[in-house]
């Protein structure tokens, strides 16, 4: 499916009315051990390294992401993979809001494909999922770095939560969240 006709089908459902359409973009769920994952983490790492002068360390594992207890998108514009994402089911644990809260992992947009509705579509399209597989809150890390995405996140309706995770002592984390329409598990 289309991303064109996915956010259409979406938009009738009213999942998400501020997605914008990215046409002839296509998202496919893969594993997070697919080759493109890696290409796409790769790229992201390299800006960690620019922005807080090392990588990523915060702990994934591969069966994280799968399904029911999670999902992972690449999204691809004639065969490349340009933006990625994922979301997992994580324990309820104080500090963390929600029942049942999900995890969004590895958000990234390709440098030459940002501005064009990519990272707005991926982050809908993982929202659904994770409602889908029962989770009432989305939640996740940022840093105050990455400034463009703590702005999607917030027009997305995110809001500040207590800070979780693997980076929760840092000053530089951002923790949001927010509620989500929990659908029946599939």
């Amino acid at each position: 499916m289309t991303i064109a006709r996915w956010v259409d089908s979406a938009l009738r459902a009213g999942d998400n009315p501020r997605v914008a359409t990215v046409p002839d973009v296509e998202l496919l769920t893969v594993g997070y051990d697919h080759p493109d994952v890696a290409l796409l983490t790769e790229q992201a790492q390299h800006l960690y390294l620019r922005l807080y002068g090392g990588h990523d360390d915060s702990p994934v594992a591969v069966d994280e992401f799968a399904a029911p207890r999670g999902g992972f998108v690449v999204a691809y514009d004639t065969d490349r993979p340009v933006a990625m994402g994922g979301w997992r089911l994580v324990p309820p644990v104080p500090p963390l809001p929600g029942r049942r809260p999900a995890e969004i992992k590895r958000m990234f947009v390709a440098p030459d494909r940002r501005r064009r509705g990519l990272a707005r579509t991926v982050l809908a399209h993982l929202e659904t999922g994770a409602a889908s597989g029962g989770a009432d809150w989305m939640v996740l890390e940022t840093g105050v770095p990455q400034v463009e995405a703590i702005v999607l996140y917030r027009d997305c309706g995110y809001a500040d939560v207590a800070k979780f995770g693997h980076y929760a002592d840092s000053p530089l984390s951002v923790s949001l969240g927010k509620p989500l329409r929990t659908r029946r598990p599939r």
